[in-house]
């Protein structure tokens, strides 16, 4: 018991005892800290959409997606031999009230899509790139009806959601 008291009475000892303790509620400390924090951040992170979805403008409608029914079919000579394209296509529109307006024009939406169908080369259109430069012109000329009739560009762009080359 002599030795232990001894110890104990000892200021070596009671320096390493005190660095210890000071250590231990340091470490404590700081896990306390680490996991206030954690739970401050997950939990404003959860809050933040919620208010920033209230807040946010409602600038942008969604999408309304309206086909062009039936599908396009275009004929075009390549190198003397009779070569057919179908394609189907769906307006991207944010109103429906203008789209609604711009079906009483859909015969002259037809028709120039049919002329600017039946005007390509099938090697172009053979490609993806070409594809989607077809689909850029179709997309500017129905814009161009809408700009025209309704003063207002009416489409976002138009999709072809079926495109078959023969």
């Amino acid at each position: 018991m002599a030795k232990s008291d001894a110890a104990v009475k000892d200021p070596a000892t009671k320096g390493k005892l005190k660095l210890i303790i000071a250590i231990v509620v340091a470490l404590l400390l700081a896990i306390g800290l680490s996991v206030g924090a954690t739970w401050y951040f997950m939990h404003s992170a959860q809050s933040k959409p919620a208010a920033v979805a209230e807040t946010a403008p409602i600038g942008k409608q969604p999408a309304i997606f309206e086909p062009m029914a039936p599908a396009f079919v275009a004929n075009f000579n390549q190198n003397g031999r009779q070569r057919y394209m179908q394609v189907s296509i769906t307006m991207l529109g944010r109103n429906q009230a203008d789209l609604e307006a711009l079906k009483v024009h859909m015969p002259v939406i037809r028709n120039n899509l049919v002329m600017l169908f039946s005007g390509q080369d099938f090697a172009t259109l053979a490609s993806p790139v070409g594809q989607e430069m077809l689909r850029q012109k179709a997309t500017a000329s129905v814009q161009e009806v809408a700009q025209k009739e309704l003063g207002k560009v009416v489409i976002e762009q138009l999709l072809f959601t079926n495109f078959v080359l023969q």
